[in-house]
């Protein structure tokens, strides 16, 4: 099932008590499991949209890819055109379980390592197309 998540940046050294200005707002289907779900990503993947917001930064709109290889592949969110390969890439997250309060890494267009907290997970209402925009 699609759904709709919120990501905050965790606590860390430059942010003691995280962030919530820090983070993302994407679609992803889930499964029963809560982890993501290739098979219906393959069938949604117009709906997988992401929205990255970050203070003192224009808003960052892409889509959610699943790349092949390995165990469950590799999830990335991708900026610009069909072909581009810029954006991030997310740290494991095929072993993930989605739900509130849980943790989740990505990792940045430099390398780094971030840890953003789940704030907010549900249902993508069947009317809904992409990640409401700010």
């Amino acid at each position: 099932m699609l759904q709709h998540i919120t990501l905050h940046l965790a606590r860390c050294p430059e942010f003691p008590e995280g962030s919530s200005e820090r983070g993302y707002e994407f679609v992803a289907p889930l499964n029963a499991s809560a982890h993501l779900d290739v098979e219906e990503w393959k069938h949604n993947r117009a709906q997988c949209r992401v929205r990255r917001f970050w203070p003192g930064e224009s808003d960052r709109h892409g889509r959610l890819v699943h790349l092949g290889g390995g165990q469950g592949g590799t999830w990335a969110v991708r900026y610009g055109g069909q072909d581009s390969s810029e954006g991030e890439t997310g740290v494991r997250l095929s072993t993930h379980c989605f739900a509130e309060g849980e943790y989740v890494s990505i990792r940045d267009d430099e390398g780094h390592a971030h840890t953003f907290k789940i704030a907010r997970l549900r249902p993508l209402k069947a009317t809904q197309q992409q990640v409401v925009h700010r």
